[in-house]
């Protein structure tokens, strides 16, 4: 499933970065598409991208902290479809 190798810390931190820039993606969504943690995904963005790429660490910064004003939103829709497709099958 992991289609993506990283040659080492420094490049998976800019690679994840760039990932979550480009498609708005959650943590959650960058770690299943390259097949790592949430925890080491947050790590790379949070604690180690801010020393090797100053200038997309504030791009990410920004991608972050919008997902965390609106995951209340995306948590009460997953919930909403949830109950809509027990709702359907029950018909």
């Amino acid at each position: 499933m992991n289609e993506h190798s990283f040659d080492d810390k420094k490049e998976r931190a800019v690679i994840l970065g760039e990932y979550i820039v480009e498609k708005k993606a959650t943590v959650r969504a960058a770690a299943k598409a390259f097949g790592i943690s949430k925890s080491t995904v947050h790590k790379d963005l949070t604690e180690k991208l801010p020393h090797i790429s100053a200038s997309l660490y504030p791009e990410v910064k920004k991608v972050l902290e919008t997902n965390k004003r609106e995951r209340h939103i995306r948590g009460g829709m997953a919930t909403k479809h949830k109950y809509e497709e027990i709702n359907k099958n029950r018909h």
